[in-house]
């Protein structure tokens, strides 16, 4: 009962119920996108080579938070530790991409071929990938608090994922959406990168260096990032709710297409973090290294895949839609795998870290 409780308390308001708050954006987004055009009209005004300014801005406020939490000194004890991160990078960057490819394929070109035209289905596999290459960077501390994982190994763990898409994530989204027959641009992709991790990813280290060093790391863990706790959350809803004003007539014309969407990245879902977890077990790694690990694979990096999905197909694209279904059904099955990753710690060796 206790582990309930505190379980409850370390997940916040918004964070717990992010799904509701996802599902009333969209709904409020189509209502503005019918009622009130002229908003959307009027934001649609302000792009830049394809990317909402608007836009742009809200997603930096959502991931520059997340980055201010990335410790790279953290990587100098990699040595020590290093099955486990064998196991997320395998994992996250040699078997996820192709397996989200394998069966959004199977999917959308195969299995709903006489319900979603192969123009939409392209599309919507074009999201999947997105969201399939891109292992997750923040909620990721949440669902490893919420199964007892070791925070330093999560934070390395999390770390070495953040290089890692800074050299991976733009060559296997090429190479997939290429062998899915859309045409990206290499320099289009780069620059979403460059504009949603890279910039982000610097003003975060920046941040962190330059508060810790006046005030302590204390001051910066206990008292500054605090106040970011909501932010993050804030600026993904009012994202939602200008891409869901340009997505109105696509949701309103295909309303079951979010139930087929969402039920490829579910059992991608599902799939990554048993591969993960299931390999940890196998390599007699501690529970509190293999929760993480497979948590990390399972879930996404989704905003990271909003952005470059507005950056290269624009706010009205399916694509677009395509990954925030990701971020629909996230949370509800990501709390699922919780719940299997803490009533089977049984699996695990009882009392062990991995150094020892």
């Amino acid at each position: 009962m206790m582990m309930k409780k505190a379980n409850k308390i370390d997940m916040s308001f918004f964070e717990k119920y992010l799904t509701v708050w996802v599902v009333l954006c969209m709904a409020a987004g189509i209502l503005i996108g019918k009622l009130l055009p002229g908003i959307p009209e009027f934001l649609g005004q302000f792009e830049y080579y394809n990317v909402s300014v608007p836009v742009a801005i809200l997603i930096w406020i959502m991931i520059y938070p997340m980055m201010m939490k990335v410790d790279f000194k953290s990587i100098k004890n990699v040595g020590r530790n290093p099955k486990g991160l064998f196991v997320t990078w395998v994992t996250n960057w040699l078997i996820k991409p192709f397996t989200m490819y394998g069966i959004a394929a199977l999917f959308f070109y195969s299995i709903y071929q006489a319900i979603i035209p192969a123009d939409l289905a392209r599309d919507y596999l074009a999201g999947a990938v997105l969201l399939g290459a891109a292992p997750c960077t923040a909620m990721v501390f949440v669902w490893s608090h919420l199964t007892k994982g070791d925070p330093a190994y999560t934070v390395v763990q999390v770390a070495t994922n953040d290089l890692i898409i800074l050299i991976a994530f733009t060559p296997i989204v090429a190479l997939l959406l290429g062998i899915g027959g859309v045409a990206v641009p290499w320099n289009t992709l780069i620059l979403s990168v460059v504009l949603f991790v890279v910039i982000p990813l610097a003003a975060g280290i920046a941040t962190r260096v330059s508060l810790i060093n006046k005030k302590g790391e204390e001051y910066f863990n206990q008292t500054f990032l605090p106040k970011f706790n909501n932010i993050t959350i804030a600026g993904l809803l009012l994202t939602l709710v200008i891409i869901f004003s340009f997505q109105g007539d696509v949701i309103i014309e295909n309303p079951l297409h979010i139930l087929l969407i969402a039920i490829p990245l579910i059992i991608q879902t599902f799939l990554i973090f048993f591969i993960a977890y299931l390999a940890a077990k196998a390599l007699k790694l501690p529970h509190n290294i293999a929760a993480p690990a497979g948590m990390i694979g399972a879930s996404n990096f989704f905003e990271l895949a909003v952005a470059v999905a507005i950056a290269l197909f624009g706010t009205t694209s399916p694509v677009a839609l395509a990954t925030i279904v990701g971020v629909l059904v996230e949370v509800p099955v990501m709390l699922i795998l919780v719940k299997i990753a803490n009533n089977t710690v049984s699996w695990f060796p009882a009392g062990l870290s991995e150094k020892e």
